[in-house]
C-alpha cells in the first residue's frame, strides 16, 4: 500500500511517500480501506519528534480516517464488511489501509461524505471528552474556547452552541473572529488587539466563563483564571504558549476553581469507546440535522502531506485540513 512516513524528525520535507505492507488487524480491530484522513497538530508534533508514538503503534502519522471496513474482527462493534465508518486511531492514518479498534469506529453521519467524516474523530472525541466529560459544561453555562478557528475550535463552538450554551472564541485576526461568530460564537475576540478577559467579563456582567478550553497554557493561564466564573473550570489540551504559567492559588481556593487537562492518545480503548457512545447519542444527530457541520479548509492528495503540514503550521486555515486517499 502507499503510505506517508516520517524519515526522521524535522521539517515537513521529512515526510515522504513510501510502500508499506498492509497492516494486520489484531483482536478487536478492523481493517479500513482509507478514503480520507484528517491532519491534526499532533501529527505535526510527531513529525518534529515531540509527540512520541505509543509502544506497539504504527509509526505512520494520522489519528483519524474515514473509509470502508474490509476485514478484521467485527465482533461486538455492530459493523460488517463494506460499512463506511470514521475512526479514531492511535496512528497510521496517512496510508491506503489502516487498523482501528472497532470500538473507536462510528458510522459516517447521514448526509456526509468521506472527506467530511474524516474531519470528525480526533477533534470531536477531544472536545466531548474535555468540554463535556472532564469540565462538565452543563445547563446554560458560558463557554470560552481559545483558538476558535482551529479544528478543535470550530467543533467546540458549534457543539456548545447547538447544546444551548453562550459561546465566546478567540482568534488572531478580525476575519477569523467573524468566522467564529458565523459558526455560533456570540463574540469572536482578536487576541492580538483585544483583551479576552475584559470582553468576556463585560458580556457576562462581570461573572466570566464557566468553562474555558485552552490550547495555549503559558502566559494565558493567569488571565484565564481571571476570566473564570466562580466554580469555573479551565481545561488544557495543548501548550502552544509554553509548559509553565503563574497561578494565583488564592483565587483557586476562594473561588473554587478547577484547573485540569488531558491528552487523548494514551487513553485506553475502553475510555475512547465511552466517548464514541456519547458522540453517537448526543452529537451525531446534530450533524445529521445540520445543526453542526464539518468545516473543511482544504483537501490535499496523500502525496502532498508535506504541503498540508505547512498549511497547518501557518495557522492560516479555518477548520480542518484533509488528505484524500481515494
Amino acid at each position: 500500500m502507499r503510505a506517508v512516513e516520517i524519515r526522521q524528525p524535522g521539517a515537513a520535507e521529512m515526510m515522504q511517500v513510501c510502500e508499506r505492507n498492509i497492516p494486520q488487524p489484531k483482536a478487536g480491530e478492523v481493517l479500513i480501506k482509507v478514503h480520507a484522513a484528517g491532519v491534526n497538530r499532533p501529527d505535526v508534533l510527531q513529525r518534529m519528534g515531540r509527540y512520541p508514538v505509543p509502544a506497539g503503534v504504527s509509526d505512520l502519522p494520522g489519528l483519524e480516517v474515514a473509509g470502508e471496513i474490509v476485514g478484521g474482527d467485527l465482533g461486538g462493534g455492530g459493523f460488517k464488511a463494506g460499512d463506511m465508518v470514521c475512526a479514531l486511531l492511535q496512528g497510521g492514518g496517512y496510508a491506503e489501509f489502516c487498523t482501528a479498534s472497532v470500538m473507536q469506529c462510528l458510522p459516517i453521519p447521514k448526509g456526509l461524505n468521506a472527506v467530511e467524516a474524516a474531519s470528525l474523530p480526533e477533534t470531536y472525541f477531544t472536545v466531548w471528552s474535555n468540554v463535556f466529560d472532564r469540565a462538565g459544561l452543563k445547563n446554560s453555562e458560558i463557554f470560552l474556547v481559545q483558538g476558535g478557528t482551529s479544528g478543535i475550535g470550530v467543533a467546540a463552538i458549534q457543539i456548545a452552541k447547538a447544546r444551548g450554551h453562550r459561546v465566546f472564541a478567540t482568534s488572531r485576526t478580525d476575519s477569523k473572529c467573524r468566522a467564529c461568530e458565523a459558526l455560533g460564537a456570540e463574540r469572536g475576540i482578536n487576541y492580538v488587539t483585544e483583551d479576552f478577559v475584559e470582553i468576556v467579563n463585560a458580556h457576562t456582567s462581570g461573572n466570566g466563563a464557566d468553562v474555558i478550553l485552552d490550547i495555549m497554557g503559558g502566559s494565558y493561564v493567569p488571565r484565564e483564571i481571571n476570566c473564570l466564573a466562580d466554580d469555573g473550570r479551565l481545561v488544557m489540551i495543548a501548550l502552544l504558549d509554553g509548559r509553565k504559567g503563574t497561578v494565583d492559588l488564592g483565587q483557586i481556593l476562594h473561588r473554587r476553581l478547577t484547573l485540569t487537562g488531558s491528552t487523548l492518545r494514551p487513553r485506553s480503548v475502553e475510555f475512547k469507546a465511552a466517548i464514541a457512545r456519547n458522540l453517537r447519542q448526543h452529537v451525531w444527530p446534530l450533524l445529521e440535522s445540520g445543526q453542526v457541520r464539518p468545516v473543511i479548509h482544504q483537501v490535499f492528495p496523500l502525496e502532498q502531506a508535506a504541503q498540508a503540514h505547512r498549511l497547518m503550521e501557518s495557522s492560516e486555515h479555518i477548520g480542518k485540513i484533509i488528505l484524500k486517499v481515494i
